[in-house]
């Protein structure tokens, strides 16, 4: 449930996927985020380096970890799911919904 807990936190998970495609530096990784505040970054960025999800390289750029990288790959399954959900709900909405009948031709 610890996990639940830091990643159910606003931002955390964007954090993360926004460090699949490449290490970045604060600013960088700040712009990637959609101009997060930066008090929030730092502490996101804090947390999941605490927990070994993040690290921070010798050049100052963040970047996932091996667990970090495990994460995203648990999170795929989780995607895959979704995009099945969606798009039960969207037949469920569908069905409900009530049908046009066509005008009676005089």
């Amino acid at each position: 449930m610890a996990a639940l807990d830091l990643l159910g936190r606003r931002w955390a998970l964007r954090v993360v996927w926004e460090l699949v495609p490449s290490r970045a530096g604060f600013r960088e990784l700040q712009a990637r985020c959609g101009d997060m505040s930066a008090s929030v970054l730092n502490t996101r960025l804090n947390e999941l380096r605490d927990t070994g999800i993040v690290t921070l390289d010798s050049d100052g750029r963040w970047e996932l970890t091996r667990l970090g990288r495990e994460l995203v790959d648990a999170l795929k399954n989780l995607e895959f799911w979704s995009a099945g959900w969606a798009k039960e709900l969207a037949a469920r909405k569908d069905a409900a919904r009530p049908r046009a009948y066509p005008a009676a031709r005089k």
